[in-house]
C-alpha cells in the first residue's frame, strides 16, 4: 500500500449515525478526523502501479466509528488511554484472519481507547524473510515502538508530560546548530589566518638583491665586502655560471672557489677576536655552455662585515663569466623546515577532511608559504612568483582539455564504450583489466596527463552504459597510468629529468639503458599488481548505481519520512497519522532491502544476454558527427605524433605545451566552433588554478629548504650504515624516501634536488657507492609514489577534476584507501627487483 501526497482530497471518510457521538463528547467529531487526512490518499500496488482506488464506505459499522478501508492492514491495538502496546509492532506480521477489506483503520472503543491499523503489504513479507526472524527489522520496530509508546494520547496526561517529538525536534535543532556553529567557526578561523598572512606578507618589502655580473680567471679574483649584516643571521649566496650541476668530472680539475670570511671583533660577548671561514667549491663544465644556478647558505657570527672572495682554478688563462647575488635570512634552516612542514601539513588537513576545495587549499598554502618567506626576509616579487608557475604543464592541460571537449561532441566516447563492452564479452573485470592495461601502455609513451585526459571521458561513458560506478574504475585506471609511465624515459616527468641530466649521461644512464632497465622492472610490477587490485576491490560494489525503480523508492521513503517529521501531534488523530507514516517508512524500507538484494543478485551474475545488449547499445550509442570525428582524429593524431617526435628529434623546438595549444587552435578552426562559451565551460579551470597554486606552494617550500633538508638527511643516514650493507640500505632508503616524499609533495622538484645529492654521495670516497642503483631507486620511488595520495601525481588531479565535472568526483580519502595500498605493494615489488638486480646479480656498471 502506498500513501501518496496530493493537493486534492481523495479520502472518503464515512461515519454512521450521530448516536454514537453522544457518549464521546470528549472526542473530536469525525469531520475533524477527516480533516487531518486531507492531504493523503491510498494507492494500491508497488511503485509501478499508481492507479488510485477510492475507498468504499463500510456496510455495517458500529455507531461512532470513522473508517478508512484498505488491504493487508495489521492492527496495533491501544488498550488503554496512556500508552501503546508494542507487541504487534515488534511482532510485525500478526494474525489477520479476522481482518477484511472493510476492517477499519481507526476504531474508537467504548473506553475511549483507540485502535491503530498499520500500513502493511504482505506481498513483500513472505516466508523467505519474515519480520519475526529479522533482527534488523526487530530493532527498528523496537525503536518505532519505543517512540510511539512514548506518545501519550490520554487527555489527562497530555498537558502534564512533554511531547517526545519536541525532544526529537530539539535534538534535530541542536544538530543543525552544531553544524552551523562549525561552519561559522571554520570560516572565521580560515579568514583570520588569511588576514594574518596577508598582513605579514605586506609588512616586509620584496628582497632587493640585484645580480652582480663579474668575471674571474686563474690570475684575477673577485672580492666584495658586505656590511649592515644582522646578528645571528644566515647568508645565502646564489651564483650562476657554466657549472656541472653537482657532477664532478675526475679528468676535469677546473673549479671555482668561493670563500666567505667574517671576523668578530672583541666586545661584550667575546673577549678575543674570532674568525670564521667557509669554503665552497663549485666544479666548472668543460664546454662552458650551460648556465646553472647554485645556492648555498652560511651561518654567520655577528653583524660584523663579511668578505666574499671568488677565485677560479683553470688550466689556462681563460676568463669565466659569473653572476652572483646574496640574501640575509633571519631564521635558521631547522626553523624554516619546521615552518614548511607545518604549512604542508595544514594543506593536507584541508584537503583530506574536505574543509575547503582542494584548489582553495593550494591557494591558502601558497599564501602561507609566501608570508613565511616574507617573515624570514626572503619575500619574492610578483614577477618571481609568476615565474615559479610551470606554464608548459598548464598549456598542455588547457590544450588537451579543448581537444577533448570538441572530441566529445562526435559521440566517439560512447562508441568506444560499447566496443570495450563487446571486447570484454559483457564481463566487468576483464573490461577493467583491458582498460587499465591500455592506459598503462599508452602512458609509457605519452604523458600521464594526456592519457587520463583521453581515457576519463571514455571510462565514464562506459560505466554509465553498463550501470557501473565510474569512481572505482577511474581510480584503478589512474593508478596503472602512473605505473606504466615509469616504464620509459618519456612516460613521467622525473624520468625525463633524469635522462636529460648531462652528468648522468656520462655515467651511462641514457635513453636506451634507462628505458631497458625500467621497462623490465615495471612489467613485473604491472602484472603482479592486477591480482592485488582484484583483492582490494573484492568487497567493492562496482554496481552501486541502482535501477530507476530503486531510486524512485528511495526518494519516496525520503518524502514520507520528511512528511512524518513535519507533523507535530497536537491531537490523537494527528498522532495516529504520524504513527501510520512512520510505519509506512518501515514497510517501504523493508521492500527496498528486498529489491536491493534481488538487484545485486541479478547484476552479480554473468551477463548471459551480452550479445543482445550490445546490439541494443549499438543502436542507441552511435557516432553522431562523422565529419567532425574525421577532423578530431586527424588533429589528435598529429598532436600525438608530435609528442613522440619531440622526445627523439631535438631539432623540433616545440615543447609539449606548445604542441597541445597549437593542436587545439587547429581543431577550433577546422571544427568552425561558433559558440565558444560551450567549449570554455568544459575546461577544468579549477584544475588549472589548482596546479598553479601547487607550483607556487612547492617552490616556496623549496625556498624554505624543505626539499634540501630531506636530501641531506637521507645522505647522512646512508653514511651512517656499515660499508658491507651500505648499497642495499641506500637502495631501500632512497626508494622509500622518494616514494613517500613524492606522495606528499611534487615529484618534479624533489627529483631535481635529489639528483645532485645522489651524485655527490656516489663520488664521496668515504661512501663509495655506484650511482646507477641510486638513480634507478630514485626513479622507481618518485614515479610509483604518485599513487599514494590524490595530489601525489598530476594525472590524479586531472582525473578527479574531470570526474567531478561529470558528477562522479571522488575525495582524497576515497583515493587514499585504494591508492596507498597499491603504492606500498608496487614499491615492495620494485624494491625486490632493485635488490635482486644490483645486489644479487651485480648490475651496477
Amino acid at each position: 500500500m502506498y500513501l501518496d501526497n496530493k493537493s486534492n482530497l481523495e479520502i472518503e471518510m464515512s461515519q454512521t449515525s450521530g448516536q454514537g457521538h453522544q457518549g464521546r463528547s470528549s472526542l473530536r467529531p469525525p469531520e475533524a478526523v477527516a480533516g487531518n487526512f486531507g492531504e493523503f490518499h491510498l494507492l494500491q500496488g508497488i511503485s509501478d502501479r499508481r492507479d488510485t482506488h477510492k475507498l468504499q464506505q463500510s456496510a455495517v459499522l458500529p455507531s461512532g466509528q470513522c473508517v478508512i478501508h484498505t488491504d493487508g492492514f495489521v492492527p496495533v491495538r491501544q488498550e488503554d488511554g496512556h500508552s501503546f502496546s508494542m507487541v504487534n509492532i515488534l511482532r510485525g506480521k500478526t494474525n489477520s484472519a479476522n481482518l477484511t477489506e472493510r476492517s477499519p483503520l481507526l476504531r474508537f472503543s467504548q473506553d475511549d481507547s483507540i485502535t491503530y491499523m498499520t500500513l502493511h503489504d504482505p506481498s513483500f513479507v513472505g516466508g523467505e524473510e519474515p519480520w519475526d526472524n529479522s533482527s534488523l527489522d526487530l530493532e527498528r520496530r523496537y525503536r518505532l515502538g519505543s517512540e510511539v509508546n512514548s506518545l501519550s494520547l490520554s487527555r489527562s496526561s497530555s498537558t502534564e508530560k512533554s511531547d517526545p517529538l519536541d525532544n526529537l525536534n530539539l535534538r534535530f535543532r541542536f544538530t543543525s546548530s552544531m553544524k552551523c556553529c562549525f561552519r561559522i567557526s571554520k570560516t572565521i578561523t580560515i579568514f583570520t589566518i588569511v588576514v594574518l598572512c596577508s598582513l605579514f606578507f605586506s609588512m616586509y618589502p620584496d628582497r632587493d638583491n640585484p645580480w652582480r655580473m663579474l668575471a674571474v680567471s686563474s690570475t684575477e679574483s673577485f672580492s666584495m665586502n658586505l656590511t649592515n649584516f644582522r646578528d645571528n643571521a644566515l647568508l645565502r649566496l646564489q651564483v650562476g655560471g657554466p657549472f656541472t650541476g653537482g657532477m664532478t668530472d675526475p679528468n676535469n680539475q677546473e673549479y671555482i672557489l668561493i670563500q666567505v670570511e667574517q671576523t668578530e671583533q672583541p666586545g661584550q660577548r667575546r673577549r678575543r677576536t674570532q674568525q670564521v671561514i667557509h669554503n665552497w667549491t663549485v666544479p666548472l663544465h668543460s664546454e662552458r655552455s650551460d648556465q646553472i644556478l647554485v645556492t648555498k647558505t652560511f651561518e654567520m657570527l655577528s653583524s660584523d662585515p663579511i668578505i666574499i672572495t671568488i677565485q677560479a682554478f683553470l688550466q689556462d688563462n681563460e676568463v669565466v663569466p659569473l653572476s652572483m647575488t646574496h640574501q640575509s635570512l633571519y631564521v635558521t634552516v631547522e626553523t624554516q623546515v619546521a615552518i614548511a612542514g607545518i604549512i604542508l601539513a595544514g594543506v593536507y588537513v584541508l584537503i583530506i577532511f574536505e574543509i575547503v576545495h582542494r584548489t582553495l587549499a593550494a591557494m591558502l598554502g601558497s599564501l602561507a608559504a609566501l608570508a613565511a618567506l616574507a617573515i624570514i626576509g626572503d619575500r619574492p616579487s610578483l614577477v618571481t612568483v609568476v615565474e615559479w608557475i610551470d606554464y608548459e604543464t598548464l598549456a598542455l592541460l588547457f590544450g588537451m582539455m579543448v581537444l577533448v571537449a570538441i572530441f566529445s561532441e562526435t559521440g566517439f566516447f560512447d562508441y568506444c564504450a560499447v566496443k570495450a563492452y563487446q571486447l570484454s564479452r559483457g564481463r566487468v573485470w576483464p573490461m577493467i583489466i583491458i582498460l587499465c592495461l591500455i592506459a598503462a601502455i599508452l602512458s609509457a609513451f605519452l604523458d600521464n596527463v594526456t592519457t587520463m585526459m583521453l581515457f576519463t571521458p571514455v571510462t565514464i561513458r562506459l560505466c554509465e552504459v553498463l550501470n557501473l560506478d565510474p569512481r572505482h574504475v577511474l581510480i584503478a585506471e589512474v593508478i596503472f597510468t602512473n605505473i606504466g609511465g615509469a616504464a620509459t624515459a618519456v612516460g613521467d616527468p622525473p624520468n625525463v629529468i633524469i635522462v636529460s641530466n648531462q652528468g648522468l649521461r656520462k655515467e651511462g644512464i641514457d635513453f636506451a639503458s634507462f628505458t631497458g632497465y625500467m621497462f623490465l622492472g615495471i612489467c613485473i610490477v604491472l602484472f603482479t599488481s592486477f591480482p592485488f587490485l582484484r583483492m582490494l576491490y573484492w568487497n567493492k560494489k562496482l554496481y552501486n548505481r541502482e535501477s530507476i525503480e530503486i531510486v524512485e523508492l528511495k526518494h519516496e521513503i525520503l518524502v514520507w519520512r520528511q512528511t512524518a517529521q513535519r507533523i507535530n501531534p497536537a491531537s490523537r488523530e494527528e498522532t495516529a497519522v504520524k504513527c501510520l507514516l512512520m510505519q509506512k517508512v518501515l514497510n517501504l524500507e523493508s521492500l527496498l532491502r528486498k529489491m536491493m538484494k534481488t538487484f545485486q543478485r541479478q547484476i552479480s551474475q554473468e551477463d548471459k544476454n551480452w550479445e543482445q545488449n550490445i546490439q541494443e547499445l549499438q543502436k542507441k550509442h552511435r557516432i553522431t558527427d562523422k565529419v567532425l570525428l574525421v577532423k578530431c582524429v586527424s588533429v589528435l593524431a598529429v598532436v600525438i605524433f608530435m609528442f613522440f617526435l619531440n622526445s627523439f628529434v631535438p631539432s623540433i623546438h616545440l615543447d609539449l605545451g606548445w604542441i597541445a595549444v597549437l593542436g587545439a587552435l587547429w581543431l577550433l578552426v577546422l571544427a568552425d566552433i561558433q559558440d565558444f562559451e560551450i567549449i570554455l565551460h568544459r575546461v577544468e579551470w579549477a584544475t588549472l588554478l589548482f596546479f598553479a597554486g601547487l607550483f607556487v606552494l612547492m617552490e616556496a617550500l623549496a625556498q624554505l629548504q624543505l626539499i634540501d633538508y630531506i636530501g641531506e638527511q637521507t645522505a647522512l643516514l646512508i653514511k651512517a650504515v656499515p660499508e658491507d650493507q651500505r648499497l642495499a640500505i641506500a637502495i631501500i632508503l632512497v626508494m622509500w624516501v622518494s616514494a613517500l616524499a613524492s606522495s606528499l609533495i611534487d615529484n618534479i622538484p624533489f627529483t631535481a634536488t635529489m639528483i645532485p645529492v645522489l651524485i655527490n654521495l656516489s663520488q664521496d670516497v668515504d661512501v663509495n657507492l655506484p650511482v646507477k642503483p641510486l638513480i634507478f631507486a630514485l626513479a622507481m620511488g618518485a614515479c610509483l609514489g604518485g599513487n599514494g595520495t590524490l595530489i601525489g601525481a598530476s594525472a590524479n588531479v586531472v582525473c578527479a577534476g574531470i570526474a567531478e565535472q561529470h558528477g562522479y568526483g571522488f575525495s582524497f580519502v576515497e583515493f587514499f584507501k585504494l591508492g596507498f595500498p597499491m603504492m606500498i605493494m608496487t614499491c615492495m615489488i620494485a624494491m625486490c627487483y632493485l635488490l635482486a638486480t644490483h645486489i644479487g646479480l651485480g648490475w651496477n656498471m
